[in-house]
């Protein structure tokens, strides 16, 4: 989120990690190395002769140009809702923007990531094409053909979008070969400083954690905060993350890890976690953990503690689906997956990832923000400008030197629903958005 991550069981455990570098920390996709949030590319290439379009994409395939061998083709957009072709904004005065787009669209491994990537993308193009031109260009899963298609859309266009998988940012940022404003959509992790006309806006777990750290001790100015964790290391990720800040600002915290065997918390550990908070009860507790297994823990614990977590426990948009052990949790996710009525994301239509969770919600919600940014980046290439996007409050300062880029994501808190204006009973709960200090 609220980045990268209400996984839906394994299958957001999986993508997360899928977007991630396998073996790193930092990130919001991750695979075997990570969680939700990280694009982990295969090491080994196992790309089809032509991405697959889903059913519901107006992606088509684009031949191969003769001049340069890289398949880029101006995107075709999708009808509107009535059927009818989408009208065109009045282009701005000047020459038209390209923009190129590079996804892993024909990675078997990736290629549902790059695909809601691409949707929010060609969404946010919809809303605001005039003076753009998109030109998508499909990649497999190999750093290098990630790296050879890079070069050539920068050599024919004017900014350049992606990649999305860690592996090949990182090639990419040690390349030298970043030569036009490039929008990386992962975080990648290398030693040396960045080249001066990449920007990185990859959701990131840490980045969420040290957020809810500071959002906690904004609420709860005293006292020992008690984290509770998983084996996963995407677990390990939020917890170090948030322990790491939380030490920064002074306060004093205790870590406890909760064994996790087929979705159920082991329940000596909890027996255990019990008998010690009776004589060490927390001023508060931060959850690395999703949301089934937040559910165990109070329902096993109560629920009178203020607790904190990041988008890995968010149970999912669906009041029905949401446990009462989780009213009054507070929540740190992107406004796309929390708050359905801001502004930034009631503007944009929604989009089906075919029942697979949340994690593919956040990836189009990315692709969205990616689109306004690289918009704006056409108008003031070495500004600085905010956009109140579908993923978070985003600030861009493109000056001299390190190009900066922060996301602050929204806080809820979860609430019994209240009747409605006609009395009518209502069941379930809500997402209650409140202030985070930030």
């Amino acid at each position: 989120m609220l980045k990268k991550k209400n996984l839906t069981g394994l299958i957001a455990a999986s993508l997360t990690t899928l977007l991630a570098a396998c073996g790193s920390t930092p990130l919001p996709p991750d695979t075997g190395c990570g969680m939700p949030g990280g694009l982990c590319g295969p090491g080994a290439s196992v790309t089809s002769g032509a991405p697959a379009a889903p059913a519901d994409s107006a992606y088509t395939p684009p031949a191969p140009r003769s001049d340069s061998g890289v398949q880029t083709s101006p995107v075709e957009l999708p009808p509107s809702a009535d059927g009818s072709t989408p009208s065109a904004a009045v282009a701005p005065s000047g020459p038209t923007v390209r923009v190129a787009l590079l996804l892993p669209l024909e990675s078997q491994a990736l290629a549902q990531p790059a695909e809601a990537v691409r949707a929010g993308f060609m969404a946010a193009y919809d809303q605001q094409r005039g003076g753009v031109t998109v030109n998508l260009v499909p990649t497999g899963d190999s750093s290098q053909a990630a790296l050879d298609a890079y070069r050539m859309a920068a050599a024919e266009n004017d900014i350049v979008v992606g990649p999305l998988a860690r592996p090949a940012v990182a090639a990419l940022a040690t390349s030298g070969a970043v030569t036009k404003p490039t929008i990386a959509l992962n975080h990648p992790q290398v030693a040396s400083a960045l080249p001066s006309k990449m920007l990185v806006i990859g959701l990131s777990l840490e980045d969420e954690a040290r957020q809810v750290a500071d959002w906690a001790a904004g609420e709860q100015p005293s006292g020992q905060a008690l984290v509770l964790t998983g084996r996963a290391t995407w677990q390990q990720r939020l917890s170090g993350a948030f322990s790491a800040r939380w030490s920064e600002l002074g306060r004093a915290q205790n870590t406890v890890e909760l064994p996790n065997a087929g979705g159920y918390v082991d329940g000596n550990a909890l027996a255990d976690l019990r008998a010690r908070l009776q004589s060490q009860p927390p001023q508060l507790v931060y959850a690395a953990l999703d949301a089934n297994s937040l559910r165990q823990v109070r329902s096993a614990l109560g629920t009178s503690t203020p607790t904190y977590g990041t988008a890995s426990v968010n149970p999912g948009r669906d009041p029905a689906s949401i446990p009462p052990e989780l009213v009054g949790v507070r929540i740190l996710d992107l406004p796309w997956t929390v708050q359905a009525d801001h502004p930034a994301v009631a503007s944009y239509p929604s989009w089906s990832s075919g029942g697979q969770g949340l994690d593919l919600q956040r990836l189009y919600a990315l692709g969205i923000d990616a689109y306004r940014i690289a918009r704006e980046l056409s108008l003031r290439p070495s500004g600085a400008f905010e956009l109140d996007g579908a993923t978070g409050r985003l600030s861009i300062d493109m000056g001299q030197g390190t190009r900066a880029f922060r996301r602050v994501e929204t806080g809820v808190v979860v609430r019994d629903a209240m009747p409605g204006a006609d009395g009518a009973a209502v069941t379930g709960r809500v997402f209650e958005a409140v202030s985070t200090g930030q």
